[in-house]
């Protein structure tokens, strides 16, 4: 069992990270959130649960949810399995100084994450969250690329942002974060105009002419 402290049991946060044939072998247990024989861990029962893992509540509007329906979920609006997000948080959630406590992650699953039914093995763990970590890390340089291509007008740009920020606040939110209308409104105007700008330098950086969105002035490209 592994404690804040961190023990040879835990897996460090750099290793493992786990081949293209792990990950695809990891992927046949998204289908009900469990694991196969070989990566189930023995579970722990309710007496022996670590503190804060009794104190945890990141996921209690989940009560009562299936796993089947937080995959489905998921699947329609993101790249990431109902698995890969439920262990990608907890890792990030306890992590210590020593790495991710993935062996107490592992044992202790169904108690953390009410739609998980199975225990996980650090290695089945560590699997999850590096699926999650290459999948974002390839959802990212696919939009970046697409807002820096020219292919989307800045209007474009704006709906674009304005339905996947929908929908990651919406799991934020699941995770127990309290949202002020007015943070978020604050976020969404300076994602807005983050995007804008990255638009603009892109076409600079391509050769283009950038109008402006406010008074559609059209700067033409300067070279040094």
């Amino acid at each position: 069992m592994n404690d804040s402290s961190g023990s040879p049991a835990d897996v460090p946060d750099d290793e493992g990270a786990g081949s293209d044939a792990d990950v695809a072998d990891a992927s046949d247990a998204d289908e009900n959130g469990g694991v196969d024989e070989a990566g189930k861990a023995d579970g722990t029962g309710g007496d022996d649960l670590p503190p804060d893992v009794r104190k945890y509540e990141r996921f209690k509007k989940m009560d009562g949810a299936r796993y089947e329906r937080v995959n489905d979920f998921l699947r329609d609006r993101t790249y990431v399995t109902a698995r890969e997000w439920a262990i990608a948080r907890l890792c990030a959630d306890f992590r210590t100084e020593t790495g991710v406590e993935m062996t107490k992650i592992g044992e202790n699953l169904p108690e953390l994450v009410p739609f998980m039914t199975d225990t996980y093995t650090p290695q089945a763990v560590n699997q999850a969250r590096y699926s999650f970590e290459e999948k974002v890390t390839k959802s990212g340089a696919t939009f970046l690329y697409g807002a820096m291509s020219g292919f989307f007008t800045a209007e474009d740009l704006d709906e674009m942002m304005y339905e996947v920020t929908e929908v990651a606040k919406f799991l934020l939110e699941v995770e127990g974060v309290d949202l002020a209308v007015a943070d978020e409104l604050e976020a969404e105007d300076r994602i807005s105009e983050v995007m804008r700008e990255v638009r603009a330098s892109s076409a600079d950086l391509r050769g283009e002419e950038v109008r402006c969105p406010e008074c559609g002035h059209v700067h033409e490209p300067t070279e040094d």
